[in-house]
C-alpha cells in the first residue's frame, strides 16, 4: 500500500454522495468494492459494513486488527455555490502541496480513512486478519456506533482513522450532547413608514466546533445577534433571524430581516459599516474575510411582535459559546466547550441548535444545563439528545506502544500522545466492548467541517507509511 493508491481511491469517493443520512450509495459502493475481491462483507440492519482480509499464510496467529472510519461526510458549502451534494461529485483542486475544496467540504474527514482501510484490503502485503469497520451518520449523532452489536467484529484492538493531525497519537476523546430549543412567537403589522433592510454577516472561516473551538473563530451568530442588540436604540421590527446549519461547525454566515422607519436607514446602514469595521479590525488573525453588509430587500413575512423579538434576540446574544473550561491535567487542551450552532425562523417559530462538548462528564452537564437555563430564562421550550460518552486515556496501551515504537523507527522522533477536544467514536466502542484496545490517528487536514476544507499531500505520504507499518507488524 503506498498513498497514491490511497488518493486515488480517495478522489474516487469525493464522487459518491454520502451525507450524514444518505449513506446508501456509499454502502453499496463499499459492498460492491468486497464483491469484486471475493472478500467477506456484513452489514448489519443500521447500515454499519465490516469487510473482512483472513490472515495471510503464516500470519494466522497474529491477533486481528480492526481498523475503524466513518462513511459520512458534513456537508457545507458557502451560500452563494450552486452545488448538491446528494447529485454533484465534490470539485477539488491540487494547490501548493494540498488538496482542497474551495467552496464546500472536502470529506476528507472521514474519506481519507475509508480509502486507507480499502487500500490496505486491496494490497497483497502478508499482514494478520483485518475487519474494516465503515460506521454510519458519525458526524450527526453517531447512529452508527450507538447501534453496532456484539459479534459484529472480532477483534479486541482497533486504530480509529479519524484524527486530523499527522504525528499526533490519539489516547482519549471528549464526550458530548446537542441541546435544542425552540420558542413560539406572535407577529405584528409592518408599522407605517418602515422599510426592510438584511443585515448579513458573512465571510467567516468556521470550522470544526471540537477541534476548532480554541482559535477564536467569528461565530456569524453570535455577531449578528451583537449588532441586533446594540441597534435596538432603532426600535426596529424584527422579521427573521438565519444562520448555522449542523450542530458540530461553527457559524459562518448568518442573516436577519428588519423594518426600520425610512428615514433612519441611512443611520442603520452607517452603523452597519462602522461594525462591518470593528469586526474586520477583532477579527484580522482569524477571520480576515468577515464582512457585515446592510441592504435594502424584500420580504412577505410580517414583522415578530416587539416584546417577543427583544426576548429572542436578548436570550440567544447571553446564550454562551465557546470555550469553557481548559484541562488543569493536560497543557493546550479544552476541557468543556459548547457552540451556539444554528438559528432558523419556521413560521413563527425560532429554532436553536447548540452542542456542547466535555471531557468530564459532570461538566458535559453542568454546560448543558447552562444553555438549558438562559433558554429557560427566555422561555423557550428546551431538549437535550444525542449525548456520547467520552474516551478515557489508557497510557499502557499495547497498540499505543507499537504505533510509538513505529513511529520512531520511521521518522527518527517521537509522536505526540494526546487527547482531542472533538467527539470520536472511540468512546462509544468502549462503553459497548470494554476490552478493546484503541488508539486514533491520521493526516493533516485542515478547515474541516466548513468550506476549504484541505488534506495535506505530504501528511498523507507519512501517515499512510505508519499505518502500513503498524499493520506488517502488528503482534
Amino acid at each position: 500500500m503506498d498513498s497514491q493508491k490511497v488518493l486515488s481511491i480517495f478522489k474516487e469517493i469525493t464522487r459518491i454522495p454520502r451525507e450524514s443520512g444518505h449513506e446508501a450509495p456509499m454502502t453499496a459502493w463499499l459492498q460492491k468494492f468486497a464483491a469484486d475481491r471475493g472478500l467477506e462483507c456484513r452489514t448489519d440492519k443500521t447500515g454499519n459494513v465490516v469487510i473482512v482480509k483472513e490472515a495471510a499464510p503464516g500470519k494466522e496467529k497474529i491477533p486481528a486488527l480492526v481498523l475503524q472510519a466513518h462513511q459520512d461526510m458534513v456537508c457545507e458549502k458557502n451560500a452563494n455555490f450552486d452545488f448538491d451534494f446528494l447529485t454533484q461529485e465534490i470539485p477539488y483542486e491540487i494547490e501548493d502541496g494540498w488538496m482542497v475544496a474551495k467552496n464546500t467540504t472536502l470529506g476528507a474527514d472521514d474519506g481519507i480513512g475509508i480509502a486507507a482501510c480499502l487500500a490496505l484490503l486491496d494490497s497483497d502485503q502478508p499482514c494478520g486478519k483485518l475487519e474494516c469497520l465503515f460506521t454510519i451518520s458519525e458526524e450527526t449523532g453517531m447512529d452508527g456506533a450507538f447501534a453496532l452489536e456484539k459479534g459484529f467484529f472480532s477483534g479486541k484492538t482497533l486504530i480509529n482513522l479519524d484524527s486530523e493531525d499527522e504525528g499526533q497519537l490519539f489516547v482519549g476523546c471528549a464526550g458530548g450532547m446537542d441541546t435544542s430549543a425552540s420558542f413560539n412567537f406572535k407577529r405584528e403589522a409592518l408599522r407605517k413608514g418602515y422599510k426592510l433592510l438584511k443585515v448579513s454577516v458573512t465571510g467567516g472561516i468556521g470550522g470544526h466546533s471540537g477541534d476548532d473551538i480554541n482559535k477564536e473563530r467569528a461565530n456569524a451568530l453570535k455577531e449578528l445577534l451583537r449588532f441586533l442588540y446594540t441597534e435596538m436604540q432603532f426600535d426596529y421590527q424584527l422579521l427573521s433571524i438565519e444562520g448555522g446549519n449542523k450542530p458540530n461547525a461553527i457559524c459562518r454566515e448568518a442573516e436577519a430581516v428588519i423594518a426600520v422607519p425610512e428615514d433612519e436607514l441611512a443611520d442603520m446602514k452607517a452603523d452597519a459599516k462602522a461594525f462591518d469595521e470593528l469586526l474586520r479590525k477583532e477579527y484580522a488573525s482569524s477571520d480576515p474575510g468577515i464582512s457585515v453588509k446592510c441592504q435594502e430587500t424584500e420580504s412577505s413575512l410580517k414583522p415578530i411582535e416587539e416584546g417577543d423579538a427583544s426576548n429572542i434576540v436578548m436570550t440567544l446574544l447571553a446564550c454562551p459559546h465557546g470555550v469553557v473550561k481548559m484541562s488543569m491535567d493536560i497543557p493546550g487542551l479544552v476541557e468543556t466547550s459548547t457552540n451556539l450552532a444554528a438559528i432558523h425562523t419556521v413560521g413563527d417559530t425560532v429554532k436553536v441548535v447548540t452542542s456542547q462538548r466535555s471531557s468530564v462528564v459532570s461538566e458535559l452537564h453542568a454546560i448543558a444545563e447552562r444553555v438549558e437555563a438562559c433558554l429557560f430564562l427566555g422561555m423557550f421550550d428546551v431538549e437535550h439528545h444525542g449525548e456520547y460518552p467520552g474516551w478515557k486515556p489508557n497510557l499502557n496501551s499495547h497498540i499505543l506502544e507499537v504505533s510509538v515504537a513505529s513511529y520512531k523507527k520511521l521518522f527518527g522522533v517521537d509522536p505526540e500522545v494526546k487527547a482531542i477536544h472533538a467527539g470520536l467514536e472511540c468512546g462509544l466502542f468502549l462503553e459497548k466492548f470494554p476490552e478493546l484496545d484503541m488508539i486514533s490517528f491520521g493526516p493533516t487536514l485542515r478547515g474541516v467541517h466548513a468550506p476549504g476544507e484541505k488534506l495535506e499531500l505530504a501528511s498523507l505520504d507519512k501517515f499512510v507509511a505508519h499505518l502500513n507499518d503498524v499493520v506488517l507488524n502488528f503482534c
